[in-house]
Parts: C-alpha cells; sequence; structure tokens
C-alpha cells in the first residue's frame, strides 16, 4: 500500500478556505479597540444562541471555565456531590473538584459511550447537587428523569440542538466542530436569571465595576475569538453535516472491505460527529499500523477519571465501571473532520482491512 498522510484534524485546509473573512474579521476588533466584552461579543453570543436554539448564550474564556461557570452559579460547592461519567476529557470531574464538590462517577452504556442515565439515577444521594452528562463525540447523552439540576457537557456537540437540561456548557477548542484560535467557550441556557447570574460571575462579580455581589471570576470570552468564531459559527450546520456523511461513507467503506472486526460507532439523528470512533480489538497494536501508513488516530480517552491518580481517594477500583474499562481499552477515533478527502477515507479503511488480514 502507498503510504499517504492523512491527518486528525486539518486546520490549514479549514483556514484556507475563509483566510480572507477570519483576517477581516481581525482588523476588525484591532480597529475597533474594544477588545474585552462589548459589541462583538453580545453579537456572538445571539449568533450561538440562535444556533441552538437557545434562549441565552454567555461566552466564556474556554470550554473547562463553561462548566465551572454553570457550576458555580447553580451554588455547587463543598459537601456537595455531582454524578457524571468516568469516560470523558478531565475537565468533566476537575470543575466538581475544584469547586470542593465530590465527583460520583457511573457508568457507561456501551453502545453510545454516554453516561447510562439509570446508573446515574443509582448514584444519587441526598448531598447530589447536580447531575453533568457528557455528549461524547457528538452524540446526544441520553437524560435521566428527575428532578435534580442537569448541567449537559456539550464541549462536544455544538450545533446539536437546544440546551435540554438547565444548562449545557460548550468548548470552541481549536479542533472542536467549531473551534477558535485558542481557547474560548459558552454555556447556553433557557433560563434568563440563570444566565444573568453566569453574567455577573463570569466578571469577578462585579456590578457595576469595582462592585461586587458575589465572588467570580475571569472567564471573559476575548473579543478577537468572538470575531473568529462568527465567521466560523455560518459554515458549523455545513461541517456537520459533512461529518455525518463521512460517517456514512466509513460505514460503507468498511462493509465492501468486509470488515466484522471492528464495532462502529452507533448513529442517531442529531449524532453530528466529533469524534468518529470505533471499537476494535488489539487496539493498540492497530494503531500502529496505521502510524505506519501515515494515518492519525487518537484514543478518548486510555484512563477513565475514575481511576487517576488525583482520585484515588473517591475508592474507586478496577472493575468499578465495567463498561467504561472495556471503552478505555477498545476505543480508537479515526480521522472524520469536514475536511477530509474522499480518498483518505479508502486508504484509512483499506490500511485496517490490510491489518485484520482482509
Amino acid at each position: 500500500m502507498t503510504t499517504r498522510t492523512v491527518p486528525l484534524v486539518d486546520l490549514g485546509k479549514q483556514h484556507a478556505e475563509m483566510r480572507s473573512e477570519i483576517d477581516a474579521a481581525i482588523a476588525g476588533v484591532i480597529d475597533s479597540g474594544w477588545f474585552i466584552l462589548g459589541p462583538e461579543v453580545a453579537a456572538f453570543e445571539d449568533e450561538l444562541a440562535a444556533s441552538c436554539d437557545a434562549g441565552f448564550a454567555v461566552g466564556v474564556s474556554s470550554g473547562t471555565d463553561a462548566l465551572l461557570l454553570a457550576l458555580m452559579a447553580l451554588g455547587v460547592g463543598p459537601g456537595d456531590e455531582v454524578v457524571t461519567s468516568a469516560f470523558t476529557f478531565f475537565a468533566t470531574a476537575g470543575v466538581i473538584a475544584r469547586l470542593g464538590a465530590k465527583p460520583v462517577f457511573a457508568d457507561i452504556e456501551p453502545e453510545s459511550f454516554n453516561l447510562d442515565p439509570q446508573a446515574a439515577l443509582d448514584a444519587v444521594t441526598q448531598k447530589t447537587a447536580a447531575i453533568m452528562p457528557v455528549n461524547l463525540y457528538g452524540r446526544l447523552a441520553r437524560l435521566p428523569t428527575t428532578e435534580i439540576p442537569i448541567i449537559e457537557d456539550a464541549a462536544q456537540s455544538v450545533g446539536c440542538g437546544s440546551p435540554r437540561g438547565l444548562a449545557a456548557g460548550y468548548s470552541f477548542f481549536p479542533t472542536k466542530n467549531v473551534g477558535a484560535l485558542g481557547d474560548a467557550g459558552a454555556v447556553a441556557t433557557n433560563d434568563e436569571a440563570f444566565a444573568d447570574r453566569l453574567r455577573l460571575l463570569r466578571t469577578h462579580g462585579g456590578r457595576p465595576k469595582y462592585f461586587h455581589a458575589a465572588v467570580g471570576g475571569n472567564f471573559r470570552i476575548d473579543a478577537l475569538q468572538a470575531a473568529v468564531l462568527r465567521v466560523k459559527l455560518r459554515r458549523l450546520a455545513s461541517w456537520n453535516a459533512t461529518r455525518r456523511a463521512n460517517a456514512a461513507r466509513y460505514s460503507e467503506l468498511f462493509s465492501f472491505e468486509s470488515i466484522s472486526d471492528i464495532e462502529l460507532p452507533a448513529d442517531s439523528p442529531e449524532h453530528i460527529y466529533h469524534q468518529y470512533t470505533i471499537r476494535v480489538p488489539r487496539r493498540d497494536a492497530l494503531r500502529a499500523h496505521l502510524k505506519e501508513r501515515g494515518i492519525a488516530t487518537e484514543i478518548y480517552y486510555p484512563q477513565p477519571l475514575h481511576l487517576q491518580e488525583c482520585f484515588a481517594d473517591l475508592g474507586y477500583k478496577p472493575g468499578s465501571l465495567p463498561n467504561t474499562e472495556a471503552a478505555a481499552q477498545t476505543s480508537l477515533s479515526l480521522p472524520i473532520h469536514a475536511h477530509l478527502d474522499e480518498d483518505d477515507q479508502a486508504y484509512v479503511a483499506k490500511a485496517i482491512a490490510e491489518f485484520y488480514g482482509r
């Protein structure tokens, strides 16, 4: 097989197609002299809220800070518990611990990689202040039926629809489906009072300036990032549609190559494939095989959060969350970005078929 290079994400291609628009947006902010909050941020928040079918969107400094701010606005603190998934990026549980609360991990559904709603309810105690499902890989998690506030970790699912709980926290890390030129995030909600609380806390709880009603933080999104995100947001629906088409093409290719060894990601109508994650035997050997052929892959996530050293005092042991641990040992994410070439996808499928002797 002829070797070629297939990157996991190709930001060069993405930015090339809109470089003049991005340059103009940045120049506009520089010329305005308004770099903190202001009209550019307000316009981005309005456009994001409309895109997410949400009543309100509050731009913040990162996806991590989006989750942290949402929990702060909810009043989560020492003595509280927050039920969440252990199969996710560290920030999901890290923000809970940073507030002095206790992360309580529940197992996932094997077919979706998302928090099992019944397992989440089984983990609820009198100390539970919130449940934080994760819409992993761009697929919406099934939510438990409960009166407990739900904060969605929607870092990987921007464009999937309206916040379904109290709020949803988004990330615009550069490699997300719509990414900034650095860190940025947002919280979306349909609760006006909660949105007002978010805005207060993102500016050190000051309103007006130098008069502080609460202790918040500096969680403001930069106007420069908001301007760039406005350019990209106009393309989000198209990019997500392309990702879905790429996912369907992978399924066809794997069927054509008669690869029965792999488990394909379960589809759903709102799945926007932030990642295309398969489950495979001999995962690490397959990854090495693909790397030799110039194909980039990633393991999201090799060590579940309940087994991380920093959470050892929570008492979880290997075997505590069997579905989570199995996913960590078998999952592998393939290139799925919106600028992926069809020939590259065929190359990826043939390389995987070669590994499994097809």
